[in-house]
């Protein structure tokens, strides 16, 4: 299995069992799908749009809100679920993208 794969897996389990996590190892994967977004996006060629109606930006503010006590269990289940299904979807583009180009994935 692919790191992205393990990744998305290991981001669906935790969203499973929220109950179970501390805040900061919520905010720990929280911060990793962002920097693994921003990544992928880069390697498809989707630029930084730094809007509130980016994606990013709200598990960016789920994942600071945290701390203060602002974000419910289930708000967090739902940021870890939408960060694995947009890291799944991004994988799904770079493959297909190997695909056509020939080269070998790293994912």
């Amino acid at each position: 299995m692919s790191t992205i794969t393990d990744f998305v897996a290991e981001l669906v389990r935790a969203a499973n069992e929220i109950d179970k996590l501390g805040d900061f190892e919520k905010r720990r994967l929280l911060e990793r799908s962002v920097t693994t977004i921003r990544d992928m996006r880069d390697e498809v060629g989707i630029r930084q749009s730094r809007t509130t109606a980016d994606a990013v930006i709200d598990l960016q503010t789920t994942a600071a809100a945290l701390y203060q006590g602002k974000r419910s269990s289930e708000e967090v289940k739902a940021a870890l679920l939408h960060a694995a299904e947009m890291i799944r979807a991004l994988k799904i583009i770079l493959d297909a993208k190997d695909e056509v180009t020939g080269g070998g994935t790293t994912h």
